[in-house]
């Protein structure tokens, strides 16, 4: 298959890349000029310039033509802080993004699309409790991607999206996102202070393998949720010491103490006039809990492999710019 790929110079779409050229596709990228580094992408993927924002339905249809696949590891992520409001912001992002991506690759005549979500989605549905859409605005851009993406799609296109939880790995250039964690970690103290609960966790190789499998054998209208291993924070960060030669004590901090630090994030935001897409206060509710999943049913249903965190937790230290002792 030829596949389109918007995001294609980002985290996920770098490693995507490097998976579906192994298999033999054919890849072509739209990103933001100027061009991504020397050497980061291979010659043989075409890469069109523009802001798919601001680009016509008429050139986004030309650029997909003649493709059977596409994936959309764009929009806007919970790292993100808007001016307040920050609803229409995640909204314009993720979820009128993703309507017209899909939009227009279903009249390009795409036959199979992959939608790269978040695992926060997954929660919201199994706990309805906690209202996660009313409170966290990325959180609720995710849960309407999700349905507008499969609308959009309608019956004449496979569409299936992988919820993504905490996700590891480094890429030539750029430094991973954990950088301020393995900072706070590897600094010289001996105790490391974090709050109860825990995740599921990928590396994101296999992200890469899951996006494959997803536009070869996924199933049409199907959310996956994609996971290595779950672990407690407590577990998660003995091991990242451990792997980088330095083993702390871990201190688990009850919420109460937490909580005022997070109003005090919570005020700075007003401020300035900026809004979270995850309400600071709110979300040490989720993050305190253990947000795991079962990571075998999509493993065995889109075929990749699972297990192998370790590589991609040693690959995130190094990335830091960590050496592993």
């Amino acid at each position: 298959m030829d596949i389109f790929i918007l995001g294609g110079t980002g985290f996920l779409g770098y490693y995507a890349i490097k998976e579906l050229l192994r298999r033999g596709y054919n890849i072509r990228i739209l990103s933001l000029p100027p061009a991504p580094p020397e050497g980061l992408l291979p010659p043989e993927v075409l890469i069109h310039y523009g802001d798919f924002n601001t680009l016509s339905d008429d050139a986004i249809r030309a650029m997909m033509n003649g493709c059977q696949g596409v994936i959309f590891a764009a929009g806007a992520d919970d790292r993100v802080t808007p001016k307040k409001p920050a609803y229409p912001f995640f909204h314009r992002a993720n979820v009128l993004a993703g309507k017209r991506f899909f939009r227009l690759a279903k009249a390009a005549g795409v036959t199979r699309g992959v939608l790269l979500g978040s695992y926060f989605s997954y929660f919201d549905r199994i706990w309805p409790e906690m209202a996660l859409t009313k409170h966290h605005p990325y959180i609720r851009s995710r849960v309407e991607q999700e349905a507008a993406v499969f609308k959009a799609a309608g019956s004449e296109m496979d569409v299936m999206t992988l919820e993504l939880p905490y996700i590891f790995g480094d890429m030539p250039g750029r430094i991973p996102l954990w950088k301020p964690i393995i900072d706070y970690l590897l600094w010289p103290i001996p105790w490391v202070f974090f709050p109860k609960g825990g995740t599921a966790m990928v590396g994101v190789d296999h992200v890469a393998e899951a996006i494959a499998g997803a536009l070869e054998q996924g199933e049409s209208g199907v959310c996956y949720q994609i996971a290595d291993e779950n672990l407690t924070w407590d577990a998660w960060l003995h091991r990242l010491s451990r792997l980088a030669g330095r083993q702390k004590k871990v201190v688990t901090l009850p919420n109460w103490i937490i909580k005022p630090g997070l109003m005090g994030v919570s005020i700075w935001h007003q401020v300035n006039g900026l809004e979270g897409g995850l309400d600071p206060t709110r979300f040490i509710e989720l993050q305190t809990r253990e947000t795991f999943i079962d990571p075998e049913p999509a493993q065995k249903a889109l075929g990749f492999s699972g297990g192998g965190l370790d590589e991609a937790l040693k690959d995130t230290i190094k990335g830091c710019g960590y050496r592993l002792e």
